[in-house]
C-alpha cells in the first residue's frame, strides 16, 4: 500500500486501534515497530466502532480475526512480509526490512483483488521519476544479487550453466502462496513434466526453497526426481546467476518468479500469483480480471515501491526502496564474506572486540597470536584467515582502519566505524595491487545513480566537514596569500615505506613545498598522533617555522583544507580529503588516490594505473565499495551514509576508563621507545 495512504495517523490524526489475535504482532519487536510508524496502535481485545483487525496473510491463525471483524463489522488489515525481506529466512529469528499492509486483500491470493492488484490494475503508473527510480532499484538488485532472502552464495558454480538449461522453482509444502494463488501440490508434479516436455535435451535445473536448504521446511522435489537431465540444487545458489544463463522459468506462484521477470524472463507460470496477468509472464492458468499490459518497470513501481510499507532500521522510521537497498547490500555483504568464519593474527588485545563486531557476526573470530599456528587452525577449521595489514604476510586478508574512522584517535584507542579488508593488497602499499585499485580502475564503468550516490555522499561529507579521525580542534588566523597547506604524517608509517621512493620525510616534504613554491603561504600541519607524542615524525619547531609562514598545531584539519587553495603531501589522506572539497594536490609519494588524473604527482605511480576517473567515481570505490562500515547505535553493518550521519550528529559511544588507560599506557611506551630509538 502507498506510505501516504497507509498511514492513518497522516496528519495529525490520532493512531487507529488494531485488534490482533495472533501473537507474533506483539512478540516481533519489528513488525510492531512498522506498524506503530504506520499510524496503528497494536491492542488486544475485541474491535470497537472505527477499530480495525489485524491478521498475518493467510496464516493458520488469520481465520480467528476475520471471523472477530465479521461478526464485529471490522474492516481488517492484512500483514504479510516484503519481498526484500532479509538475509535469512524469519523461521532463522531475522527481522523483515518491511511488510505488506494491505487493507483490501492478501496480494498472494488471486480469488480477491489485493491493494496490490489495485495498483497495478488502475494506477497510472506513468509518473518518469517514480519509473526512473524503479529501473535504477532493478538494476541494483541485480548488481549487487539480492532477493526477498539473501543467504546465498553468488560466487558458487550452477551446474551445467554452459549447456541448454531451464529452471523450476520448487516453493515449500503447506505454502499459503499456493493454495490461494489457485494450485495445489500435484500443481509441482505437472510443472516438471512440461519443462521437460517443452525443451527436450536440456538440463532442468530445480531451484529448492531458501527454507527447504536451511531444513526448517519442506519442498514438492527431492533427490527422487533427478535424473540424468534432472538436477536438484541444493546448494544456496544465486537466483541471478541462476537466471542468467537459462533458456526458460518455470514457476506456481514463487516470489521469485518476478526476479525473473527482472531478469529478463518471461516465465512459464502455473498457478495465479501476483505478478501474472499483466503480459509478463506465459501463464497457463490467466486472472480474467488481470487484462492491463505493463513493462518490467511498471510491475516493479507498484509491487516494490507504492504498495510495500519500508523500515529504515538506522534511523528508525519509514523508508524509500533506495535505502532498504543501502540497508540490504551492507548486510548481504557482510555476511556473504563473513559466512565461513575467521582466523585473525597480528591483533591487539583492545581491538579485537571491533574486529568481532565487523567480521564476527556470523562466526566468531578465533585470535591467534602465532602466524603459522593462525595459519593451521585457518586449514583445520576451513576458515578464512585475516591479519593486521602491518603484520600480514602471504595470502592472508589484510585489515586496516577506513577512511572515515571515528571520532578520535585509533592511538587513542577509539573503536573504529570503518575497516577494510583487502584480499589482494593493501591499499597503502603501491607496490603490489589491492582491492581498491581494482575497484578504482573499474570505476568509469559505474551506472550512473551510484555516481549520483556518490555526489550526494560527497556532499554530506564536505558540508559536516568530516575527516577520518574528526578531533574538535580549533582554527587558527591564517595571512592572505596563495596558501598552500601541508600535512605531516607519521614517518614510520607503512605508506611512507612503500609509498615513498624519493622525499619521505615531513622536513623534506615541507623544503620541497617552499622551494617550488617561494612566494606562497605555506601552513604545516602536524599529524595528530605526532602531536600527541604517541609516533615518530616530529620537525624540530624552529626549522618548521623557517620553512612554514604558519605551525598549525592542534588545529582543525578540515578548517585548514578549506582555507588553503591547495595541498602537498607525501601520501596522506588528507590529500583525498582535499580532492573532496575541489583543492589542487601535488603528492611527493605514492597514495592511493595518486596516478589517476586528479592529483600532480611527483612521485612514482604504477602502470596499472591507467584509469582516468572523476572524484564522484574515485569517492565511490574508497567510501562505498571498499571498507566495510559498522553502525554504532545498532551494532550491526550499515552503508557509507549512516556513519556519515553518526560522525556528523556526534551520535557514537564513548572509549571507556579501561581504554583511556590503555591509551596512556601505549604512549608512555611509545614515548620510550622513541627515546631508545633516539
Amino acid at each position: 500500500m502507498r506510505p501516504d495512504t497507509n498511514n492513518p495517523a497522516a496528519g495529525g490524526e490520532t493512531p487507529r486501534r488494531l485488534c490482533v489475535y495472533n501473537g507474533g504482532f506483539l512478540s516481533q519487536g519489528r513488525v510492531r515497530r512498522i506498524l506503530e510508524l504506520s499510524g496503528w496502535d497494536i491492542s488486544l481485545g475485541l474491535p470497537g466502532d472505527g477499530d480495525w483487525v489485524g491478521t498475518w496473510g493467510k496464516s493458520p491463525t488469520s481465520g480467528r480475526g476475520e471471523a472477530v471483524a465479521a461478526r464485529r463489522e471490522a474492516p481488517v488489515l492484512r500483514v504479510e512480509d516484503a519481498l526484500l525481506r532479509s538475509i535469512l529466512p524469519g523461521r532463522q529469528g531475522e527481522a523483515p526490512l518491511g511488510l505488506m499492509l494491505d487493507d483490501m486483500g492478501v496480494h498472494f491470493d488471486s480469488a480477491t483483488p489485493s491493494r496490490l492488484e489495485h495498483i497495478l490494475a488502475t494506477d497510472p503508473l506513468d509518473d518518469s521519476a517514480i519509473l526512473n527510480r524503479a529501473r535504477d532499484a532493478m538494476a541494483r538488485m541485480q548488481s549487487a544479487q539480492l532477493s526477498k532472502y539473501n543467504a546465498f552464495d553468488p560466487h558458487l558454480p550452477i551446474p551445467h550453466q554452459d549447456v541448454p538449461h531451464v529452471v523450476v522453482i520448487d516453493q515449500t509444502r503447506g505454502d499459503a502462496a499456493i493454495e490461494h494463488a489457485g494450485a495445489r501440490a500435484g500443481t509441482f508434479r505437472e510443472m516438471l513434466v512440461f519443462a521437460q516436455t517443452e525443451n527436450p535435451g536440456a538440463k532442468v535445473l530445480i531451484k529448492t526453497h531458501p527454507e527447504a536448504q536451511s531444513g526448517h521446511r519442506t519442498g514438492h522435489y527431492g533427490p527422487e526426481d533427478e535424473t540424468p537431465n534432472v538436477t536438484l540444487l541444493t546448494d544456496p545458489v544465486s537466483p541471478w546467476s541462476l537466471f542468467s544463463g537459462a533458456q526458460a522459468v518455470y514457476t506456481v506462484s514463487s516470489g521469485m518468479g518476478l526476479e525473473a521477470i527482472l531478469a529478463g524472463h518471461k516465465p512459464r507460470v502455473f498457478g495465479q500469483p501476483f505478478y501474472s496477468g499483466w503480459g509478463l509472464t506465459q501463464d497457463e492458468n490467466p486472472v480474467a480480471r488481470r487484462e492491463r499490459k505493463l513493462s518490467r518497470a511498471q510491475l516493479f513501481a507498484g509491487a516494490m515501491m507504492l504498495y510495500p510499507t519500508w523500515y529504515d532500521p538506522y534511523r528508525d522510521r519509514l523508508c524509500g526502496i533506495e535505502q532498504v537497498l543501502d540497508t540490504l547490500e551492507a548486510r548481504t555483504r557482510a555476511w556473504r564474506e563473513d559466512r565461513q568464519g575467521y582466523v585473525a593474527s597480528g591483533m591487539r588485545l583492545w581491538k579485537r572486540k571491533p574486529l568481532n563486531r565487523f567480521f564476527g557476526s556470523v562466526k566468531p573470530l578465533i585470535f591467534e597470536n602465532d602466524r603459522t599456528r593462525a595459519r593451521d587452525r585457518a586449514r583445520e577449521t576451513g576458515r578464512k584467515q585475516i591479519a593486521w595489514a602491518g603484520q600480514a604476510t602471504g595470502d592472508v586478508g589484510r585489515v586496516e582502519d577506513g577512511f572515515l574512522r571515528s571520532r578520535g584517535l585509533g592511538a587513542d584507542l577509539v573503536p573504529p566505524l570503518s575497516l577494510v579488508c583487502d584480499d589482494l593488497g593493501i591499499y597503502y602499499d603501491p607496490t603490489h595491487e589491492s582491492r581498491l585499485e581494482r575497484l578504482i580502475n573499474a570505476s568509469p564503468a559505474l551506472p550512473a545513480p551510484a555516481v549520483a550516490r556518490a555526489k550526494r555522499l560527497i556532499l554530506s561529507i564536505t558540508q559536516a566537514r568530516l575527516s577520518k579521525y574528526n578531533l574538535d580542534r580549533p582554527t587558527p588566523a591564517l595571512p592572505d596569500g596563495h596558501r598552500i597547506l601541508v600535512p605531516g604524517q607519521v614517518e614510520d608509517d607503512a605508506s611512507i615505506r612503500t609509498g615513498c621512493a624519493g622525499v619521505a620525510t615531513n622536513l623534506g616534504l615541507l623544503e620541497r613545498a617552499r622551494a617550488e613554491n617561494p612566494q606562497a603561504v605555506i601552513i604545516y600541519k602536524p599529524h595528530p598522533d605526532v602531536e600527541a607524542g604517541l609516533r615518530a615524525g616530529r620537525v624540530d619547531p624552529d626549522r618548521a617555522r623557517e620553512l612554514a609562514d604558519v605551525v598549525a598545531d592542534d588545529a582543525d584539519a578540515m578548517a585548514l583544507v578549506e582555507a588553503c587553495d591547495a595541498l602537498w603531501t607525501l601520501t596522506s589522506l588528507m590529500g583525498f580529503e582535499a580532492l573532496l572539497r575541489g583543492k589542487p594536490v601535488t603528492c611527493l609519494g605514492t597514495p592511493f588516490y595518486a596516478g589517476w588524473g586528479l592529483t600532480r604527482d611527483l612521485g612514482e605511480v604504477p602502470e596499472r594505473r591507467n584509469a582516468r576517473v572523476t572524484i564522484a567515481q574515485l569517492a565511490h570505490a574508497v567510501l562505498v565499495d571498499y571498507p566495510r562500515y559498522v553502525d554504532p547505535v545498532t551494532g550491526t553493518p550499515c552503508p557509507v551514509e549512516v556513519v556519515v550521519e553518526r560522525l556528523a550528529s556526534g551520535d557514537l559511544p564513548h572509549p571507556g576508563r579501561v581504554n583511556r588507560a590503555l591509551s596512556k599506557l601505549q604512549g608512555l611506551f611509545a614515548s620510550q621507545a622513541h627515546r631508545w630509538r633516539g
